[in-house]
């Protein structure tokens, strides 16, 4: 083995033998290390765990769609809306799709008012949304059993309907709804497919609502329009998802959209345009505000530690002098007592950082638990924190490690 190879496996020695030899003194130098690295992780953890979540919530909303949604009004109001608009409806969607080739696909929804849904063996609380067929497509549902509402299923008033996961478990429970019979208010309906269930962690996200699809029945929009009454102040559709293409720019086909409904509902403020690609923006930004700001907090556990650690090696080399001039005098290098001194501080923050990744692992899952906030484990997180708290060590090292190396060999060997 070369003699700089043996002499850094000597340091190490040397140094686990120094932090045994001071335990209490050792234990509270760590502290800072240890809650820094924990402390960075656990942040890191939590932004990371809130990207995930926030690109999941957004998939359900789709990142390339805009969802144009009709604004509930008190009686009064709405009397005086309609005096100048009817509302969104179906004409709004030919107008759009005429004026905007960046729009590849276009949703119709309508709610319907429900007084009484039950099947033969429960009854159900669901919301019923009368949909076209691409509906499933642009919400990025999934089908767990049987099949979703088709164009043919629309252009013949078909009597079916799809269950979300929830209400299929409320109509029929520890049954196979495909191919039984529920109501909705006078109008029986054959179920003819079950959702995938998509159980959000929340049920909003920047304030829009989300996870609803669980607990709705869906039946086929004309089906709705011929066999079902509505109220006359009513609008034609409650929404409208539009789909853009992946070269559009949803801020500017949002602005599009708003210019082009303005001016069809006479500018009456009746309807409000939600853009999940902004939408994820800004999550993004407050996120990366957050992260950080909590970085930083946790950066000053790191300088409060590596200001620890200078004090632990100004002390040791006040305490090791004669050492260092016997070590000097045998004829060992500036370079190698400053070598060894590093050594020992790095010893010191590598042993915080690894006892600091338990710690952050330990808090993040604390945070999850009393906050309920998302976390997801990165290796870039423990990487870059085991890193800044070694160089943390080692930068906060180099000035007793040089003091140590320009100490006198012949002053030190006669130091008491």
């Amino acid at each position: 083995m070369s003699r700089s190879g043996s002499f850094s496996r000597d340091a190490v020695k040397q140094a686990l033998a120094q932090l045994r030899q001071h335990k209490l003194r050792t234990a509270l130098t760590l502290l800072g290390m240890v809650f820094g690295v924990g402390a960075v992780i656990a942040m890191l953890s939590i932004g990371e765990g809130a990207k995930q979540e926030a690109l999941r919530l957004i998939e359900s909303m789709g990142l390339r769609n805009l969802l144009v949604q009709s604004r509930d009004f008190d009686q009064e109001t709405l009397l005086e809306i309609r005096e100048h608009s009817v509302g969104l409806s179906r004409s709004d969607v030919r107008a759009i799709r005429e004026s905007m080739p960046s729009v590849e696909a276009v949703s119709e929804e309508k709610r319907i008012k429900t007084w009484s849904l039950f099947s033969l063996h429960a009854s159900s609380d669901a919301q019923v949304l009368a949909v076209t067929a691409s509906y499933f497509d642009l919400a990025s549902l999934r089908i767990a059993a049987g099949r979703t509402i088709t164009p043919e299923d629309n252009q013949t008033f078909a009597q079916v309907a799809v269950l979300g996961a929830q209400a299929a478990r409320d109509l029929f429970p520890g049954m196979n709804p495909v191919g039984r019979k529920i109501k909705v208010n006078h109008l029986w309906l054959e179920v003819i497919g079950v959702l995938a269930d998509r159980d959000l962690s929340r049920d909003e996200f920047q304030g829009v609502r989300l996870g609803g699809d669980r607990n709705r029945v869906f039946l086929p929009l004309e089906s709705a329009y011929k066999r079902l009454r509505f109220e006359t102040l009513e609008s034609e559709l409650d929404a409208i998802r539009l789909r853009l293409a992946e070269q559009a720019d949803p801020q500017r086909s949002a602005g599009t959209v708003n210019h082009l409904l303005s001016r069809r509902h006479g500018k009456q403020n009746d309807f409000e345009l939600v853009i999940p690609a902004a939408l994820l923006k800004q999550q993004q930004q407050t996120q990366k505000i957050f992260t950080i700001v909590m970085s930083a907090i946790a950066g000053i556990s790191l300088l409060v530690g590596g200001i620890g650690i200078m004090n632990i090696m100004l002390a040791t080399v006040l305490e090791r002098t004669r050492e260092i001039g016997l070590l000097r005098a045998i004829g060992a290098r500036k370079t190698d007592i400053q070598q060894q001194f590093l050594m020992e501080s790095a010893t010191v923050a590598g042993i915080g950082a690894f006892i600091g990744i338990f710690f952050g692992v330990l808090l993040a899952f604390a945070i999850q638990q009393f906050a309920g906030w998302p976390f997801a484990f990165s290796l870039f997180a423990i990487i870059l924190s085991v890193s800044i708290c070694l160089l943390t060590g080692i930068v906060f090292g180099w000035y007793p490690a040089r003091q140590a190396a320009d100490l006198d060999p012949i002053r030190a060997l006669h130091a008491e």
